[in-house]
């Protein structure tokens, strides 16, 4: 079957459900994802990037990892991060030579932050996804799998996220998957299996990726890959939580410390407790903090739908502005686009567009680009030009000192670029 690219929405609306038992058991979608959109040279490219990174000094969210076997080495990932490059066409034959191994395993965690390719590509389908199915409320993160290894370092292991596992080539990979109840029947529990497993795999369902392919993994799903040739994927967990893990994580505690916040030394609240009456025992003393907690949530109560609405808000934004990717710290990609941005060019005449997948989204008074909120005032950005940027046009710049501001601002966060041209109007002898 000949998939359109990106998905439809009939896709994730009917196909998807009805192939997977309404997004609950694994199916393999064949020839999914093109290659234009994703490659094993995205990956290798985002992991010379790391390296590049760690020769510089330069902190990054994406970490990788090696694996000789099911052991992971932290022992060698020195050496392969600061080994002379691999020729071209020889990064198998390089990286054995490196761990001084035949079978090897490389992971990369958060590779979306290095490999603007894939970041893009894969974001297509992300969104995609989320105009179909849904949005996590946490983004998601690409994690890549690279190497000739008989099986999948963490052994055969749990999901606890719905995602796709994205096979790249270029060679095939065999995929084995089983109901958490089936694997605890055949295994006594509900731990990772390491070892020699392959007793275990004729009970599983047995998929072959080959690329392009895109395998459904619902959440609590136990699996495992093999192979016997070198090979990429790219996993795409989708990030959501549990309501009471935000509200117990996020939101009451931003609420709570709202409330209770030291507000300087002239403020009731922040006064020193008096000194507890030995005679008196600690009954006051819990009276006292008794009653500032009943204030406190009784306060916070009255507060709970706006405090909910404002940290929902705030990461539905985060999240759709940054391309469906999770906002992560020491972006590398953003650094290195916002370094780029040279504010100078900024000018009538010139042109602005977005960097793939990020979006310019305006939430009433609030501008968000690629996961950052930008302190400049909304309404100076019109919605045909936010419309505009959005559809991945280029867009003139016009001679308004407010727009021109509102641009620099938003090119600072490494989600917009601006090229300059030369104008009818310009003497070139000038």
């Amino acid at each position: 079957m000949t998939y359109a690219w990106p998905p439809s929405r009939e896709f994730w609306n009917d196909e998807f459900p009805a192939k997977t038992d309404a997004r609950t058991a694994p199916h393999l979608f064949k020839g999914l994802i093109p290659s234009s959109a994703a490659s094993p040279s995205d990956v290798l490219g985002g992991f010379t990037a790391i390296r590049h990174a760690y020769a510089a000094d330069t902190q990054t969210k994406a970490k990788a990892r090696v694996y000789v076997g099911e052991e992971r080495r932290d022992d060698l990932l020195p050496e392969v991060l600061t080994a002379s490059a691999w020729p071209e066409g020889s990064f198998v034959e390089w990286m054995q030579s490196v761990v001084d191994a035949e079978r090897f395993s490389l992971v990369i965690n958060n590779l979306e932050t290095v490999s603007p390719p894939l970041a893009k590509g894969l974001g297509t389908f992300l969104a995609s996804l989320f105009d179909g199915w849904g949005v996590p409320l946490g983004g998601a993160e690409q994690v890549a799998f690279a190497g000739n290894y008989a099986g999948t370092a963490f052994g055969v292991h749990e999901g606890y996220e719905d995602a796709f596992l994205i096979h790249l080539g270029p060679g095939t990979k065999n995929f084995y998957t089983w109901p958490g109840g089936e694997y605890e029947k055949l295994t006594g529990g509900t731990g990772p299996l390491y070892g020699d497993y392959r007793w275990l795999l004729k009970h599983g369902r047995h998929f072959v990726l080959e690329p392009g392919d895109a395998l459904f993994l619902p959440r609590r799903v136990f699996h495992v890959g093999t192979q016997n040739e070198f090979s990429v994927s790219v996993a795409v967990p989708l990030y959501t939580y549990p309501d009471a893990g935000l509200m117990r994580q996020a939101i009451l505690p931003e609420l709570l410390d709202s409330l209770l916040a030291d507000r300087g030394p002239d403020d009731e609240r922040s006064q020193p407790s008096p000194m507890a009456s030995q005679a008196e025992g600690d009954g006051p003393v819990a009276q006292r903090l008794a009653h500032l907690a009943r204030t406190t949530l009784t306060t916070a109560a009255e507060q709970a739908e706006e405090a909910v609405e404002q940290h929902v808000r705030q990461r539905w934004e985060t999240v759709l502005s940054n391309g469906g990717w999770e906002l992560a710290e020491d972006d590398l990609s953003r650094s290195l686009a916002a370094a780029a941005f040279d504010a100078r060019d900024v000018k009538p005449g010139a042109t602005a567009s977005l960097v793939p997948p990020y979006r310019l989204r305006v939430a009433g008074e609030r501008v968000f680009l690629r996961g950052f909120q930008i302190a400049i005032d909304a309404h100076v950005l019109e919605a045909d030009m936010v419309s505009a940027l959005n559809a991945g046009a280029s867009v003139p710049l016009p001679h308004d000192d407010n727009v021109l501001a509102a641009v620099r601002a938003l090119g600072a966060t490494g989600g917009l670029k601006v090229t300059t041209r030369s104008t009818a109007s310009e003497d070139p002898t000038a």
